[in-house]
């Protein structure tokens, strides 16, 4: 059975410049940003929300990802070595014996945290609906987390437990002589198939829907998924405990989902991407900005024009 196995010890490193490697990990998650990026502005001026809102986002976003993840894989899986006196510094410092390793440890329970807090925090700021963007946010996030997931598999690491199934991975890297459950690929799987239909949903529905409906529905399969590939891991076991800890972290994120599921089917949600409307100031700054730029522009033609008449 081990020889129809699939023997994986691919080197999760694509080239080096130097002692800087660049990982198909990292490639991943820059390629999860950039793709968000561009599926959530054609979004954004489909409904004719102005793009600024979304370019200050993902500075937000991007923080709020790398930060979450890492402190939640720190914090619920290996407290006892980050946060000790010796190894704290090492929460985030991205190089291992004068290598730069990037970080291999992250958690999507804690990304799925620092994004909330972070929409908090910018809503607060630029008046924009939360759950309206969240709509939108999840779709692409879902993408983003097949992309991290396959970056897992080529660091072979995120595996599970001995399986006699066709497709196990072999990790030889690590040390493995039996197929194990990819469960880095299964996560990946499930996250491109969410990604699929929530997308489909939003064209079909042209962005018209009750606000929260994606978000709430998304979040219940998605850590559902979650959950039940759980039960085929070996990391996060708690003694006495049937559940792993990635299971018990899922829990209120899906109870959350139906909640929200709920609230937005009963229309309890504020519709719409600014319900109170946008918030003059940001408004004013941004044909400030505009009127500059147009001046600039005018400017730049002017002189173009008195350099050739000049000629």
């Amino acid at each position: 059975m081990i020889l129809s196995a699939i023997h994986w010890n691919v080197d999760p490193v694509i080239f080096h410049i130097g002692s800087f490697g660049i990982r198909y990990y990292s490639l991943g998650f820059l390629l999860a940003f950039l793709l968000g990026y561009c599926i959530l502005s054609r979004m954004f001026k489909r409904e004719g929300v102005h793009t600024d809102y979304l370019e200050s986002m993902v500075v937000y976003i991007f923080l709020a990802v790398l930060v979450g993840a890492r402190l939640g894989h720190c914090l619920f899986y290996d407290a006892d070595y980050f946060f000790t006196s010796e190894h704290w510094t090492e929460i985030f410092w991205p190089f291992q014996n004068g290598q730069y390793t990037g970080f291999t440890g992250l958690a999507s329970h804690g990304a799925a945290i620092g994004i909330l807090i972070a929409l908090w925090l910018y809503q607060r700021r630029y008046k924009l609906n939360a759950w309206w963007f969240l709509d939108r946010l999840v779709i692409v996030v879902a993408l983003g987390g097949a992309f991290v997931r396959i970056g897992n598999l080529f660091n072979s690491e995120i595996y599970g437990c001995e399986t006699t199934l066709p497709w196990g991975f072999i990790f030889e890297r690590e040390g493995e002589t039996v197929p194990k459950h990819p469960t880095g690929l299964y996560e990946a799987v499930a996250y491109l198939l969410i990604f699929a239909v929530s997308l489909v949903y939003y064209h079909r529905k042209k962005g018209q829907f009750k606000t929260g409906s994606i978000f709430g529905w998304w979040l219940v399969a998605l850590f559902g998924a979650r959950f039940l590939i759980e039960f085929v891991k070996t990391n996060g076991v708690i003694e006495g405990s049937v559940l792993l800890k990635g299971q018990w972290l899922s829990i209120p994120f899906i109870v959350g989902g139906l909640v929200i599921a709920w609230l937005a089917a009963k229309g309890k949600l504020p519709q719409g991407a600014f319900p109170h409307g946008e918030d003059p100031k940001v408004v004013a700054e941004r044909k400030e900005k505009e009127r500059k730029e147009q001046e600039k522009k005018r400017r730049k033609e002017l002189a173009k024009k008195n350099s050739n008449q000049g000629k």
